[in-house]
């Protein structure tokens, strides 16, 4: 079957696997779900990442992060460019989110980063997502 928005499918299954307390989740790999999933990693939104090579296709599997009374780690995530209305931002119109408290993940001519670090890098581009 032929999808239509990958990203979305699997901001999708991570939102569903926290709201279920799974351990981890299995998605169907890309370079863009590798790097999307590395920056939850780094920003401490998900414990680890594995690549794992199988037939016909590799998979990304996310294991998720929670508190000692299992208290979600991921409160939402929300798909914020598609691609019926892509949404793009200069270095300056970068938002924020949850006045700080989330972190927005960023397409652009340097490579996936979050908000903070295109607007450290002087560098804007297409809004991916947000988390909190």
């Amino acid at each position: 079957m032929n999808m239509t928005d990958p990203i979305a499918d699997m901001l999708t299954r991570v939102r569903n696997g926290v709201r279920a307390k799974l351990s981890k989740v299995d998605v169907p790999a890309s370079k863009l779900k590798i790097e999307i999933a590395r920056i939850l990693k780094q920003e401490g939104y998900v414990s680890s990442v594995k690549l794992i090579d199988r037939e016909p296709q590799r998979i990304v599997r996310i294991f998720l992060k929670y508190g000692p009374s299992m208290e979600r780690a991921i409160t939402n995530l929300q798909r914020v460019s598609r691609p019926g209305c892509r949404i793009y931002c200069s270095k300056h119109e970068i938002p924020r989110v949850l006045g700080g408290m989330g972190i927005n993940i960023l397409s652009t001519s340097r490579g996936v980063m979050t908000g903070k670090e295109a607007a450290r890098n002087g560098v804007g581009g297409e809004i991916l997502c947000n988390v909190w």
